[in-house]
């Protein structure tokens, strides 16, 4: 399973930024999506999740009510709009995909793409 993300950038305090995922996670509704994050010498951290239907959402307390994740069944591909950015949202920025079967649970992870925000 592949995951490819874009959309990071450098940004200024305040901005905006819409990050993507696109995958080729088949079928793509079988995959729960999600975000993670990775700040210099931190662990990487949570972000936001959404399930096979985008029915469901989930996100961490620090980017509650200026992030959204959204799906798009059809183009095999997860969002991360990002609003009110601040300094400490800069890290680079993990797609992920979680396959559950009764075999197991089986996470796949993009490359990374950096956001950058100036404060």
């Amino acid at each position: 399973v592949q995951l490819v993300e874009s959309g990071g950038g450098l940004v200024q305090a305040g901005g905006s930024l819409r990050l993507s995922c696109v995958t080729s996670a088949r079928p793509f509704t079988s995959y729960t999506m999600g975000w993670f994050r990775q700040a210099p010498g931190k662990k990487r951290e949570f972000v936001a999740a959404i399930n096979w239907s985008g029915g469901t959402t989930n996100y961490a307390d620090s980017v509650k009510g200026r992030f959204t994740i959204s799906r798009d069944n059809a183009k095999n591909t997860v969002y991360l709009q990002m609003n009110s950015l601040k300094p400490e949202d800069t890290a680079v920025y993990y797609c992920n995909a979680v396959q559950v079967t009764l075999h197991g649970r089986y996470p796949y992870w993009g490359q990374g793409t950096q956001v950058t925000v100036s404060s």
